[in-house]
């Protein structure tokens, strides 16, 4: 089974949430709030893209947006204890693997096994997926690499540079 791009990206997204909460201190309650710009930039995703999957996962409650000069994204409890198949199910939506009543509609349709063998190795794959949550999948190597991803940090000066800018 292959997974829509929306789910991969809403995958990547809520990992890299979860990764940015593990770097806040034991003592406090502080997480830090990534901009869904930033999001975009380090997972090489398109903005429009990213913005349309932080949306949902912000209705699906596993993401907290903030507005505003300190605002950004954060993870939620359920986001961090999800279960990855849960959250790629819902992301993913109640379609079925194959369309059998699309424009030309297949003439197999009323007496095919097939269709219930797909739903049902569809169902096992999202149960499979249920064994791990997303806390899981962040820890050590994957959450370095995920935090490798963010850029460095530009000057604010805007008489700056940034390596490798063109000049006219």
């Amino acid at each position: 089974m292959q997974l829509t791009r929306f789910t991969d990206i809403g995958l990547r997204v809520v990992m890299r949430l979860a990764v940015a909460d593990e770097k806040r201190s034991d003592t406090t309650a502080v997480t830090t709030a990534i901009t869904t710009r930033a999001l975009a930039v380090e997972l090489a995703v398109p903005y429009t893209h990213v913005a349309k999957v932080v949306g949902r996962l912000s209705e699906m409650g596993v993401v907290h947006s903030r507005r505003g000069r300190s605002g950004g994204l954060v993870i939620t409890d359920l986001g961090r204890e999800a279960r990855v198949g849960w959250l790629a199910a819902t992301l993913e939506g109640d379609g079925e693997v194959v369309d059998c009543e699309g424009p030309q509609p297949c003439p197999l349709r009323r007496a095919c096994r097939l269709r219930g063998a797909l739903a049902r190795a569809r169902a096992a794959f999202f149960a499979s997926l249920d064994e791990q949550t997303v806390a899981d999948l962040v820890r050590e190597p994957t959450a370095a690499v995920l935090l490798s991803l963010a850029p460095p940090h530009a000057s604010h000066d805007p008489g700056t540079r940034s390596a490798g800018a063109h000049t006219p």
